[in-house]
């Protein structure tokens, strides 16, 4: 990716930057111009990875982050009140994903299930709710939060991950009509099956189902799904909100 300026003089906070696709978010986002916070669980990496995207003249920082637990929530938005002052966009990519498959319903840990719904739906939920209050400071506040089109097409022996990405993209849309009345806009990217570090467990025939599938009959890249991201963090998508856009080559139309 080029440098450009649509979202700079931005201050954007990313969940799951260290690696796979909130990395590429975060690095799609600072090539734009908007100063990027990482925040994740895997604190050396996000701290390794802000290193990288500085290297490429990203104004970025890194903080750690465990959606689990509400004071780790806290911490970041207690960061950007600290060194920001307010907060213009926050991309909701963190998630439990890695190792959550492979068994029907009729075989699923109730235990696995609540973990998912924890971090993917209540900790969603409790990081927008903690900026709320920085994204009010902002002349037009953006959320994006990253579901999957598995939750679109039904994807099976993946219950939890689909049923938490379904109730992302419904309480995304709640979200949009209580934050409106303030200008913030909070919209829903659905990737498909994505190349990176989160999907080197899926199967190889669930991979060419995608490709196979898809009107664009490849695989796809971080890079494929980034742009959607920054457009949606820009002054171009002040007036676009509760929206539900699938990112996946047309594999499921919306």
């Amino acid at each position: 990716m080029v440098k450009h300026d649509l979202l700079a003089n931005k201050k954007i906070i990313i969940t799951g930057a260290a690696r796979g696709l909130g990395r590429d978010f975060a690095s799609a986002i600072g090539l734009a111009g908007a100063t990027v916070l990482l925040a994740d669980i895997l604190t050396d990496l996000v701290q390794k990875t802000a290193e990288d995207l500085r290297v490429q003249g990203i104004d970025a920082q890194a903080v750690p982050l465990d959606l689990a637990q509400q004071a780790s929530i806290q911490g970041v938005a207690q960061w950007a009140q600290t060194h920001w002052g307010r907060v213009d966009g926050l991309v909701n990519c963190a998630a439990l994903a890695t190792g959550v498959g492979g068994k029907d319903m009729m075989d699923y840990d109730p235990d696995l299930w609540d973990r998912v719904m924890n971090i993917n739906v209540k900790g969603t939920w409790l990081m927008t709710q903690a900026l709320v209050p920085l994204l009010k400071r902002s002349a037009a506040g953006k959320v994006v939060n990253i579901a999957s089109d598995t939750a679109l097409w039904g994807a099976p022996k993946l219950m939890a991950y689909v049923a938490s990405k379904g109730a992302l993209i419904a309480m995304s849309r709640s979200m949009a009509r209580e934050l409106g009345t303030d200008n913030i806009c909070v919209n829903t990217i659905a990737p498909g099956l994505t190349l990176c570090e989160a999907t080197e467990y899926v199967p190889q025939d669930r991979h060419d189902l995608y490709v196979t599938g898809r009107s664009i009959q490849r695989e796809q890249n971080p890079d494929d799904v980034s742009g959607t991201a920054v457009y949606l963090l820009s002054d171009l998508a002040s007036f676009v909100t509760g929206q539900l856009i699938p990112v996946n080559g047309g594999f499921v139309f919306n």
